[in-house]
């Protein structure tokens, strides 16, 4: 069963479980559990993705239960009036807080976007982070004796293709678990110290305005037990 975060006559919101993904899609054909089909059965009733989260990102994941609902939220997040909240175990110590400002180029695939504009200039992206906690083990995983790690709150203020994690590759503080924009020596430490093998990548908050009552709406989701643990796990080498 779905945590359901929140279930109106308009919304349901659930935690997204990481390695679920939102919808069919040509990149994993072998999948046959999807959110949408997920979160139907379980409410009894056709659900309307608003957004998406990657398939290995967890949290928070909003869907709307009828056609003119949708329409109003994809309006607010077009306009960028929807305030995303991520946190996210990423390498080394993160800056007390800052902004990236910086264009990402459309990421393609060969199969889903086959038929999409390659030569597209690069898109404005922006990303305002703070750092939570920082972490140093007495582990040499690359060439210092020790490792440093941070928790992170991470705010997109644009919805770029991986955005979160190209974001922290470009300021060389990659997303652990991060197989495609991480970095390989870390995410291993991670599966073999903490046995944890997921991006460490979670969805905290979504916050916007109901699109019926108008109301200011904040919906929140608790980490899973398996990002949880590994908090957990780096406790004691809190700096």
């Amino acid at each position: 069963m779905l945590e359901i975060l929140y279930h109106d006559e308009h919304l349901v919101a659930i935690n997204k479980p990481s390695g679920l993904l939102v919808h069919r899609s040509l990149i994993d054909r072998h999948e046959t559990r999807f959110a949408i089909q997920l979160t139907r059965d379980q409410i009894g009733q056709k659900v309307y993705p608003v957004h998406r989260l990657d398939k290995p990102t967890s949290g928070v994941l909003l869907f709307a239960l009828d056609s003119d609902t949708a329409r109003l939220i994809n309006a607010q997040f077009t306009a960028g009036q929807v305030q995303k909240t991520y946190q996210a175990i990423a390498r080394g110590f993160v800056p007390d807080n800052g902004v990236i400002d910086h264009p990402l180029r459309e990421q393609l695939d060969a199969l889903a976007d086959a038929d999409a504009d390659t030569d597209k200039d690069a898109q404005t992206a922006l990303t305002h982070y703070r750092r939570l906690q920082a972490f140093e083990v007495p582990f040499a995983v690359d060439r210092h004796p020790t490792s440093r790690y941070s928790l992170a709150e991470l705010c997109p203020k644009t919805g770029r293709k991986h955005q979160l994690r190209r974001h922290m590759k470009h300021i060389s503080h990659h997303l652990i678990g991060d197989t495609t924009h991480g970095n390989g020596k870390h995410n291993r430490f991670f599966r073999e110290q903490f046995g944890s093998s997921r991006l460490l990548l979670h969805a905290t908050q979504l916050c916007l305005k109901h699109p019926h009552n108008h109301e200011n709406l904040l919906i929140q989701a608790k980490f899973p037990a398996d990002f949880d643990e590994v908090v957990r796990l780096l406790l004691p080498f809190q700096q």
